[in-house]
């Protein structure tokens, strides 16, 4: 990428440093040699394997010395690469072997050995590269007349132009031939570097440190470079003077940019984006990269930078088992980032999902995406018929141990059921996914068969129930002790099958998340399985915050549980900048704060109508009023705790569960567990009551130093 001439002179000196580097004009590298050698680059670069050390057969040429210089690549004017020149001298090593029966002929030169010892040497040299993460290979071919040979001797200097490196890059240089005849030779160069701009790490922070005089007045901007269409911008700021630029590491991605000038009149831009090689930036960039079902067949990758990867469809049974990749008879398709693709599909399917990997073929992103819209994973069979020629045509069921053929006399359920299977599909009772000139994917239900065996095992169970009831009564005086027993065991297996709970909260400070802590313990005690991100700070990390939300919601709604959204001040003041803004900069939020990641995804339910017995609002007394919560909220039940903890709870059970007796000493045993913690939180020890209340981060240039 060509470097403008504001950042070169900054990072190599003013004239007459810069002014007196050689400047080479075009694309194309070169070679030329020593007067009176001959030599010529090819045309491609080779793989950089340099073999073993074999016996020269005689004088060779060999690499003896490495000389390198900095020169300018120019494509315009003011734009220009810095490249290194090497210079590779060569000298005459080995003799010739000297026949032993030299004397028994008289020590006659024969013709034929005459000959080779005036002819003149070739040589093919090699120059290897690296600088990370670039590596290279290039070929250059020296021929030296006989008149130049000399053993031991320096027969001049070959020279490439020109291996292009980034400012502040070390450069590795190996030398050798091929074949190799002697030890490489090796140079280590080290490019300067741009003294105005340092990049470090702070734990999870990333420091942009400028160095620049105090009266430099300019402007810095950060956004995303986009292969396809005009950068977004992320922030921008205009400085003065040396600056410390904080960065959250979860908003590094590989396409993150920084654009920095003087702010003067026509003055050139200069942009570097020190991050495309980070690999925390290219896991962010998979982890904020999310999959958009736009109709039955049209999908897009939504990401903040270019995607290098493929995608599939693949098939998801419920249990756990890995997603099977429908290739073939489906194909793999490249994936462009905001780019429209299309499914070759009939009909959805909540088991279809489609599952994205990288250029290594690493599973990177896989998402369900009808299963939103269509409902949780059903227990169907994947049947794949394939066509051959003159009608002929198989079936095979998919399972985790790969297809099995139908009909089949395997020990697997898609084969002890292959005849009422196949019955299905004649009788128009499986649903066709997909259909093309060589095969075709059908979904056929399975329920029915497994509520058939599920009939007997009920009936046997009654039958049993029936026979322990007639003995019971025969025991009246142990009936009663037993039933007590079981009534306890039934409440205890209650309470570990209760209703899903995802608590989202604004993290506002480290008094508030004890405070949301003692609830979510206390709600434990309940018949509720509550997840709080609290409890799951080392998914949080490894998956990010969108990632982590995007899958404890789907898992909640799944599985008919409730989403509690825990207002305060700072949350309040989060939702309402989404609804104005719909995004927030970069570095606004820690790496734990699920709730403004979850937005995101928590938004278009609201806005679609979908939230009302999926979602429930809660806030605290004296912290803040119902009224303060954002208009679009309230249109599910928002409680005060603990003043409304009875009705809080009945919202939080199942919605046709019956209202229980216990309500009421429930919520009294839930506010007693609360008190404490709340207390703390308003009345610190020693400490008048503090004015709650955060509002949202500002971006990256909110912390910088001065």
């Amino acid at each position: 990428m060509p470097v403008p001439w504001f950042l070169l002179s900054l990072a190599l000196g003013r004239s007459p440093v810069v002014l007196s580097l050689e400047r080479l004009v075009g694309p194309q590298d070169a070679t030329h040699c020593s007067p009176g050698l001959s030599c010529r680059l090819w045309d491609s670069d080779i793989l950089c394997l340099p073999g073993d050390i074999v016996p020269a057969p005689g004088p060779v040429l060999a690499p003896t010395h490495l000389q390198t210089e900095l020169v300018l690549r120019c494509q315009k004017e003011t734009d220009c690469d810095l490249c290194l020149r090497v210079a590779v001298h060569l000298a005459v090593h080995g003799h010739w072997e000297e026949p032993e029966d030299e004397e028994k002929f008289g020590g006659a030169a024969d013709s034929g050995v005459e000959e080779p010892r005036n002819a003149s040497l070739q040589a093919q040299v090699v120059l290897s590269f690296q600088a990370y993460p670039t590596a290279r290979c290039v070929l250059l071919e020296v021929q030296v007349p006989a008149a130049l040979v000399q053993f031991g001797q320096s027969v001049g200097s070959v020279v490439y132009d020109c291996f292009e490196a980034a400012l502040g890059s070390e450069v590795r240089i190996w030398s050798y031939t091929q074949p190799r005849y002697e030890k490489e030779l090796n140079h280590t160069q080290q490019l300067p570097a741009l003294p105005w701009l340092n990049v470090s790490a702070d734990g999870d922070n990333v420091h942009l440190v400028l160095n620049v005089s105090e009266e430099q007045h300019f402007g810095l901007s950060l956004y995303w470079n986009q292969v396809q269409g005009p950068p977004k911008p992320r922030w921008h700021k205009n400085l003065t003077g040396p600056q410390i630029i904080t960065l959250n590491h979860t908003d590094l991605v590989p396409c993150l940019c920084i654009q920095v000038w003087p702010l003067e009149p026509d003055s050139v831009r200069t942009n570097i984006c020190p991050f495309r090689e980070d690999p925390r930036a290219h896991q962010n960039l998979w982890q904020a990269a999310r999959l958009q079902l736009l109709t039955l067949q049209s999908w897009l990758l939504d990401a903040p930078c270019s995607l290098p990867a493929e995608a599939a469809l693949c098939w998801r049974a419920p249990g756990g088992d890995p997603c099977q990749p429908l290739v073939p008879p489906l194909s793999w398709e490249n994936v462009t980032v905001d780019k429209v693709l299309e499914f070759p599909l009939l009909k959805g399917h909540p088991n279809l999902c489609v599952q994205q990997v990288n250029s290594s073929e690493k599973l990177q992103l896989q998402e369900c995406l009808w299963a939103d819209s269509l409902g949780p994973l059903k227990d169907d069979v994947l049947l794949l018929e394939t066509r051959g020629p003159q009608d002929n045509r198989s079936l095979c069921a998919l399972e985790p141990s790969g297809c099995t053929s139908l009909p089949s006399k395997a020990s697997t359920r898609a084969a002890r059921l292959g005849e009422y299977l196949l019955q299905d599909l004649q009788s128009g009772q499986c649903l066709q996914l997909w259909d093309d000139d060589l095969g075709a994917l059908w979904a056929c239900p399975m329920d029915k068969y497994i509520h058939k065996r599920w009939a007997l095992v009920w009936l046997a169970c009654l039958l049993f129930a029936a026979a322990l009831s007639l003995i019971l009564l025969l025991k009246k005086d142990h009936a009663k002790g037993w039933l007590r027993l079981l009534k306890q065991d039934v409440r205890s297996g209650a309470a570990a099958r209760g209703r899903a709970a995802l608590l989202l909260y604004s993290a506002d400070d480290s008094g508030f998340e004890r405070l949301v802590g003692a609830l979510a313990s206390a709600l434990c005690q309940l018949p509720l399985r509550v997840a709080v991100d609290l409890w799951s700070r080392r998914e949080l990390s490894a998956q990010g915050p969108v990632a982590w939300f995007h899958a404890q919601r789907r898992q909640t709604l799944q599985e008919g549980g409730v989403v509690v959204l825990l207002f305060s001040p700072g949350a309040v003041a989060l939702c309402s900048e989404w609804l104005q803004d719909g995004v927030s900069g970069p570095g606004a939020h820690g790496p734990h704060d699920a709730f403004r990641a979850s937005l995101s995804c928590v938004l278009p339910d609201f806005l679609q109508g979908r939230a009302p017995g999926s979602y429930v609002g809660a806030c605290f007394d004296r912290l803040l009023h119902p009224d303060a919560v954002p208009a679009l909220f309230r249109t599910v039940p928002v409680f005060t705790l603990p003043s409304q903890l009875p009705d809080f709870l009945g919202a939080l059970q199942q919605p046709r569960a019956p209202r229980s007796g216990r309500l009421q000493e429930r919520a009294e045993q839930v506010s007693r567990a609360l008190q404490p913690a709340l207390d703390s939180y308003f009345h610190p020890p020693g400490t008048p009551a503090p004015g709650r209340g955060v509002g949202p981060g500002a971006g990256p240039g909110a912390g910088d130093g001065t």
